[in-house]
Parts: C-alpha cells; sequence; structure tokens
C-alpha cells in the first residue's frame, strides 16, 4: 500500500491502534466467505458489479469527510494515473471475480491456497521484475510453493488454477498499485469509480432483462447486493489505516490470518474434502511460508 505524498510517512513501528485495525481487517477478510456463500446463488457477475456500485458512495464519503477528493480530480487530469487506475481496476476485477465464483462452486480451499501462496508470489515478481536478490531462505520458499503446484497438477486432477489466479492476479495488483501516486482510500475511490459505469450499465441491462436480482427475488437478495459495498470497501479501509501503524514484518505474519479462516471454515463448515494432493500441497506451501516468514524477520532485525 502506498501513501499519500503529502502526509508524513508513519514511523516503522508496531502501535495498538494499527495492530486492532490490521486485524478487524483480517478477520472481516477471514469471515467473508460466509457472505459469499449468502449469495452464491447470485451469478459471480452481478455480485461483483453490486460490489463496484455500492463502494463508490461508501469511499467517497470517506474521502469526502477527509477532504481528499482534491487527489482524485489531479488523477482524473493525468493520463497515466486513469492508465494505471485502470490496470489496477482490472486485475482486482479478476481477482474478485475469481473470489465469488470459487467460494459460490465450493472451491474455498483453492482460495485459501491462492491467499497462502500470494506472499511467495509477490517475493518471485519482485526477484524477476525489479531484479530484487533474493535470499537462500526465500529461494526455498518459492522452491516450495512451486513443487507444491506441480503435485496439484499431476496428481490433483489438473492446474489448480483458481489458487494460481488468486495468487497472479493479487501480486501483480499489489505490484502496479504501488505505482500509483494515490494513497490507498484514494486509490480504491479511484478503481471503483472508474468501474462503475460498466458495472452500472450492467446492472441496469441485467434488470431490463429480467435477469437481475436487485428489488426483484425478495428484500433478502436486495439487502445483501447492497451489502457488498460495505463489505468490500470497509475491510479495505480499515487495513489501509492500520498498514501505516504497523511494521512490514508485522503486516506479513498477520496477512495469513484471513486464509488460514478460509481454510478452516472450508473444511469443517462447508464440508470440502482435503484429498491426497492437497494434504501434500498445503504443508509443502504451509513450510515455505515458515521459511519466508523467518527470512523477513531476519530482514527486519537486520534493518
Amino acid at each position: 500500500m502506498s501513501v499519500d505524498a503529502t502526509v508524513p510517512v508513519a514511523k516503522n513501528e508496531d502501535t495498538p491502534s494499527g495492530f486492532a485495525f490490521a486485524l478487524v481487517a483480517y478477520l472481516l477478510w477471514g469471515f467473508l466467505p460466509f457472505y459469499m456463500k449468502a449469495v452464491a446463488h447470485i451469478s459471480p457477475a452481478e455480485v461483483i458489479a453490486h460490489r463496484i456500485v455500492w463502494s463508490l458512495p461508501l469511499a467517497g464519503l470517506v474521502l469526502l469527510l477527509r477532504g481528499r477528493m482534491g487527489d482524485i480530480a489531479t488523477a482524473l487530469r493525468t493520463p497515466r494515473m486513469m492508465a494505471m487506475g485502470g490496470l489496477t481496476a482490472a486485475l482486482i476485477t479478476v481477482n474478485w471475480g475469481t473470489y465469488v465464483w470459487a467460494i459460490g462452486s465450493g472451491h474455498s480451499l483453492d482460495a485459501a491456497m491462492g491467499y497462502f501462496i500470494n506472499p511467495l508470489f509477490s517475493i518471485f515478481l519482485g526477484a524477476v521484475l525489479l531484479k530484487e536478490k533474493l535470499a537462500p531462505l526465500q529461494i526455498a520458499a518459492i522452491a516450495l510453493a512451486g513443487v507444491a503446484v506441480i503435485v496439484l497438477a499431476v496428481n490433483g486432477g489438473g492446474v489448480p488454477w483458481v489458487a494460481l489466479t488468486l495468487a497472479i492476479s493479487w501480486g501483480f495488483y499489489a505490484f502496479f498499485r504501488k505505482t500509483l501516486p494515490l494513497g490507498p482510500n484514494q486509490g480504491f475511490f479511484l478503481e471503483v469509480l472508474i468501474l462503475g459505469i460498466p458495472a452500472l450499465l450492467y446492472i441496469i441491462y441485467l434488470q431490463a432483462s429480467g435477469g437481475g436480482h436487485f428489488l426483484k427475488a425478495g428484500p433478502s437478495d436486495t439487502a445483501l447486493l447492497i451489502g457488498c459495498g460495505f463489505v468490500t470497501a470497509v475491510p479495505l479501509m480499515i487495513y489501509a489505516n492500520g498498514a501505516k501503524l504497523l511494521k512490514l514484518s508485522t503486516i506479513g505474519i498477520m496477512q495469513y490470518i484471513a486464509p488460514t479462516m478460509i481454510f478452516i471454515i472450508a473444511i469443517f463448515i462447508f464440508g470440502e474434502q482435503m484429498t491426497t494432493a492437497r494434504m501434500i500441497a498445503f504443508p509443502l506451501i504451509w513450510a515455505g511460508l515458515v521459511l519466508y516468514t523467518w527470512s523477513m524477520l531476519q530482514q527486519s532485525r537486520a534493518r
């Protein structure tokens, strides 16, 4: 996450409020599968459209209250910022769409795997695109994740495309998001603003053609679709505030909270099965994450 150019960068230290913000955000993301299961009877495209449309007023209100709408006006006048915003908006749409489909169609374990793989893919991305030098433990961590993917591809019935799509789309989203000179709240608003018109047109089309659920399939569906904006925007904005008040190493460890919760929910609540391939792949990925975390903590101590 980037910070506003006009706002002083917070000190690299942990604060109780930062921990509380981040914990709440990760817990909300961890419980999100329950919400996505509740809208599983609605097409992922319609759910995503409502996530975008109803996030827009909420994110805009936050910017208005904080007096940051001027940043959006600047972005709208800057072609490069609009191009980057369009790219990150496209990537986050792919990520959201894959996640919504995965939870609704019984692939929650694959979603959890994707978010476990994500930090390992991110350091791989840094090495390839930014020529960052990897520590031996980081190389070993990436190798373990690669072996896990091969195991799933060979013995699990095919390439784990859900997990890979989630990891790759979020990894590239985070990478390109860093190049957008906007704070996290402003960046999120710009993305949903760019996506807002096509999302609204799609909702209007669905309603006109009789295929939409909004205001037609009962008050519960309408409330759930409106609520999609809140479950999308609120955790992101809470996290954005917490990230500025925590060390990077602390955030790196806390990011495992949500996929761990999704993993537990998938098995014990949704009843998804741990196949033999998954029983091999998940421990390999977890071992890679242990190596990654240990390496990250060593680097933090050195700094």
